[in-house]
C-alpha cells in the first residue's frame, strides 16, 4: 500500500500493534516477519493471512493443540551446513533432528477431517513433504545426548575399547599409590586431581621431593605441589594419544554426516520457514484474542461498513482499567464516500477517524481487527492521512501552509482506490476563508470517488454535506446536561461543538460567555444552536427507543415462555393418552402372545395326530372361544330377563332352550331322543338332553 505521508503507520499506530504482535512471537523467524509487516494491496495475499490467522484462532477458542511447540532458531546452523567443507556438531545436529520431527508432527497432525477444517493452515505446508532419512542419518550416528556412537566406524569402537582398557588400569596402579602414599602422610585431603589432561596426585609441599615423577604446578598457597606419579606418566601418555586419535575420528565421522545432510540443505530451510510460518500464524491469533478480533468480510471494491468496531489497543488499555470502549459503526461506499464528522472537543472524533485507519492497515495485513463478524472491508491501493500539527520548522512553513501543501498532494493523486482522513479540515486559517478552502478540497475529493472520514468545526461544511452527492454528516454525542462527550458516532446529521455549554462546563463567568454569544453572528449562533438542541431531542429519542426495544424484547419473551408453557401441557396431555393407548396394546399384545403359543403348540400337534378333525375342533375353539362366550354372556342376560328354567321333561309343544347357543324355540315333534325345535321359521333337529324347558317369567310372575 502506497502511503502518505510516510509517517501514517506512526499517525495511525500501526507501529504499536507491530510491537504488540512481536511480543507474542516466539521465534526470530517470526519477530522478523512482524518487523517488517507487510500491507498488501491484492486480495489473492491478503484472505490467505486472514484465514490462516482465523482457523489458529479457532484452534485457541476449541482448546485444541496445533504441533508447533518447537521454538526452533536454527539460521546459523542451515548458513554452516550449506558451505562445502563445514562439519556440524553432534548438538547441532540433534537441533536438525528436532526440526525434522517437528515437522513430522506437524505432518501427521492434520489429517483428513483436519485437512477439510483448517484448508489455510493446510496452505503452509502443502509445497513441501516430510523426509523421514533426515532423523534416520542422524540417529544411525549420534545418541540422544548428540555424542557420537560407537558403531560409528569399526576404528571409533576400537579407539574407545582401547581407551576403556587404559583408563581402567590408570585408575587401578593410581589407587595402589594413593594408598601408600597415603600411609606415608605425604597427601592432602584433596589426594588426586587432574592437570593439563593428565591425573596428578595433591601433595604436601615439603614432601613433594620424596615422591617420584612429573611436577605439574602448585596451589595458589603454594601449600600443595601436583605430581604425576612415575609409573602412570607411560599410561597417560598412551590415553592422551587414544584421546586425539579418538577426536581426530569423531571430527571425520561428522564431517561425513554433514556430507550427507548437506543435500537436504534445502529442504531444511524450508522446514525452517514452516515453523516460523506456523509460530507468526500462532502469534497473530494469540494478539487477535486480547482485542476480540475478528474476521470480516472482504471484497475487491473499495468499501468499508464497520460493525461495532472498537480501537484495539484503547479496547486492551481500557480492558485493564476495566472501562468500556464505545464501538464505532458506520458504512462508506460508492453512494456515501465522505463522512463529516462534527461536534465537540474532546468528543472522540479524532479517534473514530485513527479507528478506521487502523483497522483498514491492520486488515491489509493480513491482521484480524475488532469488530463484528458482519462488517465489510474493501482493499485500497494508498492511504493518505492528514492528523494535528505538521507544522514545518525545518521549511519554515505555517501550520496551514503544511495543511495546504498536503491537501494539494491529496487532490492530485487521489482517486477511486484511495482511503483518505483529514482530521480538523481548514483549521489554521480564517474561519471563512479556510471553510471556502475546504469546501473545494471536499468537493474535489468527492468527484475523485475516493472514500474518506473528514473532521471539522466549520458550519458551512456540515451544511455542505446535505448538498453534495456522496458526502453525508456524522456527530459525536454530546450529553449536555451533564456536559459531557458520549464518544458515540451519529451518521446522518451534524453536530454541534458545544462551545458555549462547555465554557459553562469549566467555570467561565456568565457575564463572558454572555458578551461572546453577543459577538457571534446571529444565524451562526442559531444554527448552532438548532444542532444543539436536535442531537439533544435525537438522544431523547434513542432513550425512548431503547425502553421500547426492552419492552418489546420482554413481551417477546412472555410470548415465547406462554408458547413454551402450553407446548408442554399439550405435550402433557399426549402422554397420557399414550399410556391409555399402551395400557389397551399390551392387552392386546399379551392375548396375541398368548394365542401365538397356542397356535404353535396346535401346529406341531396337527403334525402328529392322525385325527385332524380333533385338532381342527380344538383349533376352532382357541379361535373362536373368546367373541362365543362374550355372545353367549349377553344372550344368557336376555334370556335371564325374560324366562325361568324349569327341571321338566321335555314335551311336544314346550318352549326350550338349547344349551349349545342359548336359542329359543318351540318343540313341534320328539323322535326317539331327538326332537325337532321351531326357532322363527327354521326347524332345527335337537338332541333331547341338548335342551332346557322355560317358562315366561311375567306369565309365572
Amino acid at each position: 500500500m502506497k502511503l502518505f505521508p510516510q509517517t501514517a503507520p506512526q499517525q495511525l499506530e500501526f507501529d504499536k500493534i507491530k510491537s504488540l504482535l512481536i511480543t507474542y512471537c516466539r521465534s526470530e523467524y517470526a519477530r522478523n516477519k512482524a518487523r517488517d509487516l507487510r500491507i498488501h494491496t491484492h486480495k489473492k495475499f491478503i484472505e490467505p493471512q486472514l484465514l490462516q490467522t482465523h482457523e489458529y484462532k479457532l484452534l485457541f477458542e476449541n482448546h485444541l493443540h496445533f504441533p508447533d511447540d518447537a521454538v526452533l532458531n536454527l539460521s546459523n546452523e542451515l548458513k554452516l551446513l550449506g558451505i562445502e567443507a563445514s562439519v556440524l556438531s553432534g548438538e547441532q545436529f540433534l537441533q536438525i533432528k528436532k526440526l525434522a520431527n517437528a515437522i513430522q508432527q506437524i505432518f501427521r497432525w492434520f489429517t483428513p477431517d483436519r485437512k477439510i477444517a483448517y484448508p489455510s493452515l493446510l496452505l503452509i505446508i502443502e509445497p513441501t513433504y516430510f523426509e523421514k532419512k533426515i532423523s534416520l542419518l542422524i540417529d544411525e550416528i549420534l545418541d540422544v545426548y548428540g555424542t557420537v556412537k560407537d558403531s560409528a566406524s569399526e576404528k571409533l569402537a576400537d579407539i574407545r575399547m582401547a581407551l576403556y582398557k587404559k583408563r581402567a588400569e590408570l585408575k587401578r596402579v593410581f589407587t595402589r599409590i594413593v594408598s601408600k602414599l597415603r600411609k606415608e602422610g605425604y597427601l592432602t585431603d584433596i589426594e588426586e586431581s587432574f592437570m593439563n589432561g593428565r591425573k596428578v596426585l595433591a601433595v604436601f609441599a615439603e614432601q613433594k621431593r620424596m615422591v617420584k615423577g612429573i611436577l605439574h604446578g602448585e596451589s595458589d598457597s603454594r601449600r600443595t605441589s601436583f605430581i604425576e606419579p612415575e609409573e602412570t606418566i607411560h599410561l597417560n601418555n598412551d590415553i592422551l594419544s587414544l584421546e586425539n586419535e579418538e577426536r581426530k575420528e569423531v571430527y571425520m565421522i561428522l564431517q561425513q554426516l554433514t556430507s550427507k545432510m548437506r543435500p537436504y540443505h534445502p529442504l531444511l530451510n524450508t522446514y525452517h520457514e514452516v515453523i516460523g510460518e506456523y509460530d507468526f500464524v500462532r502469534a497473530k491469533a494469540r494478539m487477535a484474542l486480547e482485542y476480540h478480533g475478528n474476521l470480516p468480510a472482504l471484497h475487491d471494491r473499495p468499501t468499508i461498513k464497520l460493525v461495532n468496531a472498537l480501537h484495539p489497543l484503547l479496547f486492551i488499555y481500557n480492558e485493564k482499567l476495566k472501562k468500556p470502549t464505545i464501538p464505532v459503526n458506520l458504512s462508506l461506499d460508492d453512494k456515501n464516500r465522505i463522512l463529516v464528522i462534527s461536534g465537540p472537543n474532546a468528543g472522540g472524533k479524532t479517534v473514530t477517524l485513527k479507528t478506521v485507519g487502523l483497522l483498514q492497515m491492520m486488515l491489509q495485513a493480513g491482521l484480524l481487527i475488532s469488530c463484528n463478524h458482519d462488517s465489510e472491508f474493501g482493499i485500497f491501493k494508498q492511504l493518505m492521512i492528514h492528523i494535528g500539527d505538521t507544522q514545518s520548522l525545518e521549511f519554515e512553513l505555517s501550520t496551514y501552509s503544511s495543511h495546504l501543501i498536503n491537501m494539494k498532494y491529496f487532490m492530485e493523486n487521489a482517486n477511486g482506490k484511495t482511503l483518505f482522513f483529514i482530521d480538523e479540515l481548514g483549521s489554521g486559517s480564517d474561519p471563512n476563508l479556510g471553510g471556502a478552502f475546504a469546501e473545494v478540497i471536499m468537493e474535489e475529493l468527492a468527484k475523485k470517488h475516493s472514500l474518506g472520514l473528514v473532521t471539522t468545526h466549520y458550519l458551512n461544511l456540515k451544511v455542505m454535506a446535505n448538498k453534495v452527492n456522496g458526502i453525508i454528516n456524522g456527530a459525536m454525542a454530546f450529553d449536555e446536561k451533564k456536559l459531557q462527550p458520549l464518544y458515540q458516532l451519529i451518521i446522518g446529521k451534524p453536530g454541534s461543538s458545544y462551545t458555549f455549554s462547555i465554557a459553562e462546563r469549566i467555570g467561565l463567568p456568565p457575564y463572558l460567555i454572555g458578551k461572546a454569544r453577543k459577538l457571534v453572528d446571529e444565524n451562526h449562533f442559531s444554527l448552532d444552536k438548532l444542532l444543539n438542541s436536535t442531537e439533544q431531542d435525537q438522544q431523547q429519542i434513542q432513550a425512548e427507543k431503547k425502553k421500547l426495544d426492552k419492552l418489546i424484547k420482554e413481551n417477546e419473551k412472555l410470548q415465547k415462555e406462554m408458547q413454551q408453557l402450553i407446548h408442554r401441557e399439550k405435550h402433557k396431555q399426549q402422554i397420557e393418552l399414550l399410556k391409555e393407548q399402551n395400557k389397551i396394546n399390551e392387552a392386546k399384545l399379551t392375548y396375541l402372545k398368548e394365542m401365538d403359543r397356542k397356535l404353535r403348540s396346535l401346529l406341531v400337534e396337527w403334525r402328529k395326530s392322525d385325527d385332524k378333525s380333533k385338532v381342527i375342533k380344538m383349533m376352532q375353539a382357541l379361535l373362536f372361544k373368546q367373541p362365543e362366550k362374550q355372545i353367549l354372556k349377553k344372550k344368557q342376560q336376555k334370556i335371564d330377563s325374560k324366562y325361568i328354567e324349569t327341571n321338566e321333561p321335555v314335551k311336544q309343544g314346550d318352549k326350550v332352550i338349547m344349551t349349545a347357543n342359548r336359542q329359543v324355540g318351540v318343540v313341534i315333534g320328539i323322535r326317539g331322543k331327538k326332537a325337532i325345535v321351531q326357532v322363527g321359521a327354521v326347524p332345527i333337529t335337537v338332541g333331547i338332553g341338548d335342551l332346557v324347558v322355560i317358562k315366561d317369567r311375567v306369565v309365572e310372575e
